[in-house]
């Protein structure tokens, strides 16, 4: 039986933590509507999102002046 958690793109880093509205993590930058969906998604939709997560991260960035380390 294949490994069904292996075969599943993540962003995430295990570093949860939501930015002030509550609505994005600002450890990877997936929604909370998104994080819910996540293993649910066929995985070229994961794939997609994945590619804007760097783009809103710097934009989070911006907006909290919380730099990553």
């Amino acid at each position: 039986m294949p490994d069904l958690a292996a075969a599943t793109s993540s962003p995430c880093i295990k570093l949860c933590r939501l930015d002030e509205a509550a609505t994005m993590c600002l450890g990877c930058g997936r929604t909370l509507e998104e994080i819910g969906l996540w293993g649910g998604m066929p995985e070229p939709t994961r794939l997609a999102i994945m590619a804007k997560l760097p783009e809103r991260l710097v934009a989070a960035d911006r907006d909290t002046g919380i730099a990553e380390t």
